[in-house]
């Protein structure tokens, strides 16, 4: 009977109280500056190593690259070889959002980026192709800044 009672308190105090709701196309929520929302690619470091799609556990990075040729710097030098990116999307509608991507990369490519209004009407256009997630770049907050300890 003791619990059957703790448990109404609980209930009646609950009812009493005022509900907080925030109406959200007006008030934007207040989001931590570091906070996850869609991921940005820096595309002029991505050297199509394929790293992040290796890593994903989705599966939901598609990469496709072509092998370019450069002309030897020095004169009797050897030519050179680059990948050049030449896709480079994202499929939100299967991505989890676990950051492994933006771990594995060692160019500092992908990024965190805050923002979450990034809804579709069709399922298919939740794949971002790399000029919206170049697009998605500009909305990612700066590193914070490195704190540097007096030396004695």
């Amino acid at each position: 009977m003791k619990g059957l009672l703790k448990g109404l308190a609980v209930t009646l105090r609950t009812m009493t109280r005022r509900s907080v709701t925030r109406q959200y196309p007006e008030t934007r929520p207040d989001l931590p500056p570091r906070s996850r929302g869609v991921i940005g690619l820096l595309t002029e470091n991505c050297t199509s190593c394929m790293l992040c799609a290796r890593e994903c556990p989705d599966w939901c990075i598609y990469i496709e690259s072509h092998k370019e040729t450069l002309p030897a710097v020095v004169e009797g030098g050897r030519e050179r070889g680059r990948n050049v990116l030449d896709r480079f999307a994202i499929d939100f509608s299967l991505c989890m959002y676990c950051g492994i991507c933006i771990e594995a990369c060692p160019f500092d490519a992908l990024f965190w980026s805050p923002e979450f209004e990034y809804a579709e009407h069709t399922i298919g256009a939740l794949t971002h192709e790399m000029d919206l997630l170049g697009e998605w770049m500009k909305t990612v907050p700066p590193p914070p800044a490195v704190e540097l300890e007096e030396q004695p």
